[in-house]
């Protein structure tokens, strides 16, 4: 298992022989490469039914004509470009990057429970919000996102520091406990101002909730930037997180530079998971559902386990973010809210299988 992680191959191979093993791997990738194209295949479509579906529905041909004939006088090709295509493309770039950060969290933390809201993100982010909307009166999603990605970016530094210190440096159990920590004092200094400020809830209740709507071009431009380069990065993380599922202790005789690896993957998912968080408020269970489906697909190689998050994650945020604008039209279920009552019972489903919790 150990040479099959690190030396490129798919499969471990003890006393087959080596053609045999050889055209088992090439089978096995063969496969997963066809399934992810599928898989690619079904978000294309998703995406277009985000696009095309809503409080008021438009047929194909009129999506197609807002592209190749737009009309800047007709309603329905305004709603498209200028609401529903940025409202698709930040559910893609912020359902990868959550994707994507709750399994470079697994990874790093050996953790198969870890995910944005465990490791203080979501926390460092909420307050950050509620300083803003408090001490500057900031009221609106352009205003606080960048309050939001700082104090999610702060939060996890805090986290990977506290878990650092020490002469065994940032291990799995440490950094646990110490976003758990961070996690319960942050979220308690929040409730506190809550509780005794009541203009503060009424805006800090629109964005807690978890949602893609009112989230358009501005949002979307100010940190695609960001999504864009984390998720590249991220992507490029495989080989190093198969070192650290073997040990610490095995990783460093492999030549593998531990600490480091840990503090890069942390700064990524800062990146990753504070800009979405500052968009799209603290959607729950995506991280932590999606790299567990990935898993049950490819087994524990990170090498296919990123891509394949990549492309399931936002493909369950944007079927989430269909489903609530269309089970209570005219008006609109927060994708927050669905992801959380879908997601639920799916990771029940998920963790009863062990080998899919199997770092």
């Amino acid at each position: 298992m150990t040479r099959a992680l690190l030396d490129g191959s798919d499969a471990p191979v003890d006393d087959a022989p080596a053609g045999a093993s050889r055209a088992t791997s090439v089978r096995r990738r063969a496969g997963l490469t066809l399934g992810l194209a599928a898989a690619v295949a079904v978000l294309v479509v998703v995406c277009f039914v985000s696009v095309a579906l809503g409080s008021r529905d438009v047929t194909p041909s009129t999506v197609l004509h807002a592209f190749t004939a737009f009309d800047p006088t007709s309603t329905e090709h305004t709603v498209i470009r200028e609401m529903r295509v940025p409202r698709t493309l930040l559910g893609l770039l912020a359902g990868a990057a959550l994707g994507l950060g709750g399994a470079l969290l697994q990874g790093v933390a050996r953790n198969p429970l870890a995910d944005p809201g465990v490791m203080g993100v979501n926390a460092g982010a909420a307050v950050a919000i509620v300083v803003a909307i408090m001490t500057l009166g900031v009221q609106d999603a352009q205003g606080y996102v960048w309050f939001a990605f700082l104090g999610a970016g702060v939060a996890t530094v805090v986290v990977y520091g506290i878990a650092a210190v020490g002469r065994d440096g940032a291990t799995p159990v440490k950094l646990a406990l110490a976003g758990v920590a961070v996690t319960a004092a942050l979220s308690s200094v929040t409730s506190a101002v809550l509780l005794t400020r009541t203009d503060v809830l009424q805006e800090m209740r629109l964005w807690q909730v978890g949602s893609l709507a009112g989230r358009y071009g501005p949002v979307l431009g100010q940190l695609a930037p960001y999504l864009v380069v984390g998720i590249i990065v991220a992507l490029g993380f495989g080989r190093a997180l198969n070192g650290l599922a073997l040990g610490d202790d095995v990783a460093r005789g492999l030549g593998q530079r531990v600490g480091l690896t840990r503090g890069l993957a942390f700064a990524v998912v800062a990146v990753l998971c504070g800009a979405a968080t500052a968009a799209c408020g603290p959607i729950v269970f995506l991280g932590l559902v999606v790299p567990h489906a990935a898993r049950l697909v490819c087994g524990p190689d990170y090498r296919w386990i990123l891509p394949w998050t990549l492309v399931l994650a936002p493909t369950l945020l944007l079927v989430c973010d269909v489903v609530g604008r269309v089970v209570v039209a005219p008006g609109e279920l927060q994708v927050g809210v669905v992801l959380g009552i879908i997601g639920a019972p799916v990771f029940v489903a998920l963790v009863r299988y062990r080998r899919t919790v199997a770092l």
